[in-house]
């Protein structure tokens, strides 16, 4: 542990500690003691803990939500923002009133925005680094519900804008991606659970948080712990994409990594109206497996080939007015079903299992492509440069671990395509 982090703990232990004992009461305790990781704050064992043992208690109203803001505030929201930015207004908040805040020792401890990262911090050079991934469509749709979210609060910020320390979009940006990576939900909503939030993420089972009747949150252990042991909590069961996005890291093997397979009807096809109606006709006997439609198909380790995305490939590849009659008089022969059975003609069959392969396989090459710029890393990159880099490849990595199992999926069933049409 180095001075700085040392000194962090030290002024934990002498002014979060007993701030949160004087707001919480003298009936608090706690098993925990506040330390640093390599992932910054953590939780660890101040005692032997067994199974099951409560290691903390939280009351509600050592919370932050929604209601810690001021009705003048509320007046001036609209409907439609979120639970999680109304709390990032929370945080703006408090921050602005600095040391007069009552909340001032849990918010001066939560990270500072250059030590987030997020991909919604990432700059547009970082973020070619993921291009192929699902994980930049999805920073790209988070930063327009942040806008959204924004202009939702302007009029709070316009009228009250030395309420507030950084009314701007970058400013509300920082505070939401900060109240996403540490929030809890209770029925009620989003909260944020100073102390509790201090732990860090592991991908089996942790400490559990829940809530009791004497309106608290409680953390129990999930197992036995040493004194001095650190404690974690599954924050859920999350790909390295959604990690990224909401947390800023990533995990080297995640068993949660998926990738996104798209498909569409390509615009200069001649039977584009006709397929389009096959996908999209919710009272077509035929569509029951495509109902739902959608262009984009998530594929997790150890997944067959799902059936909406075959019976869309099979719509794909018909190449006349003729075939596409012939697959909806099969799948009704057939219960409806569109992806249960194999095409009767072989070459029908092969045609949309290749049009799945080739997809996989270019998706593989943007991948490995995109992987080949990471390496080597240079000498000269600074400390962010070299660490979003690595968050770059075990996301790439993972979804490409993912891809070529299923491309051995494909090819297994190809192969009982064979044996099949015999």
């Amino acid at each position: 542990m180095n001075q700085d982090s040392k000194a962090s703990c030290a002024h934990d232990e002498c002014v979060f500690v007993p701030w949160f004992k004087r707001k919480v009461g003298t009936e608090f305790s706690t098993a925990f003691s506040i330390g640093m990781s390599s992932y910054g704050r953590a939780l660890y064992t101040c005692k032997d803990v067994k199974r099951g043992d409560c290691l903390l208690e939280v009351p509600f109203n050592m919370q932050l939500s929604p209601e810690n803001l001021p009705s003048a505030f509320c007046e001036l929201i609209s409907d439609n923002v979120d639970s999680i930015a109304r709390v990032a207004l929370v945080i703006l908040h408090q921050k602005n009133k600095g040391h007069n805040s009552e909340w001032e020792p849990y918010i001066s401890r939560l990270p500072r925005r250059q030590d987030m990262h997020t991909s919604i911090f990432w700059s547009d050079e970082e973020l070619e680094m993921i291009r192929p991934s699902c994980a930049y469509r999805q920073t790209l749709s988070q930063k327009k519900l942040l806008e959204r979210n924004f202009l939702g609060v302007k009029l709070v910020f316009d009228k009250f804008p030395d309420q507030f320390e950084d009314p701007t979009l970058e400013g509300f940006t920082y505070a939401y991606q900060l109240v996403l990576s540490r929030v809890w939900e209770r029925p009620e909503g989003f909260f944020l659970v100073p102390f509790a939030d201090f732990m860090n993420h592991t991908n089996t089972s942790g400490a559990h948080l829940s809530s009791s009747d004497e309106q608290r949150t409680v953390v129990r252990a999930d197992r036995d712990y040493a004194k001095g042991d650190e404690v974690r909590t599954r924050y859920g069961r999350f790909s390295n994409a959604s990690l990224l996005l909401s947390f800023g890291f990533t995990l080297a093997d995640n068993p949660w990594d998926y990738f996104q397979i798209d498909l569409d009807i390509p615009k200069h096809d001649q039977l584009y109206s006709q397929k389009f109606h096959m996908l999209h006709d919710p009272h077509n006997p035929s569509m029951k497996d495509v109902n739902e439609f959608t262009p984009s198909f998530k594929i997790q380790q150890g997944n067959e080939i799902p059936l909406p995305l075959l019976a869309f490939a099979r719509i794909l590849v018909c190449n006349s007015q003729q075939e596409l009659d012939v697959f909806r008089e099969e799948a009704a022969q057939r219960d409806g079903s569109l992806a249960l059975y194999p095409f009767m003609d072989k070459g029908m069959e092969m045609a949309a299992h290749h049009l799945l392969y080739s997809k996989i396989f270019q998706l593989i090459n943007q991948h490995n492509e995109h992987l080949e710029k990471l390496e080597p890393t240079t000498p000269d990159l600074s400390g962010k440069c070299v660490v979003r880099r690595r968050l770059a490849k075990d996301l790439l990595q993972g979804e490409l671990r993912v891809m070529e199992s299923f491309r051995e999926r494909l090819e297994i069933t190809a192969g009982q395509l064979q044996f099949y049409y015999r």
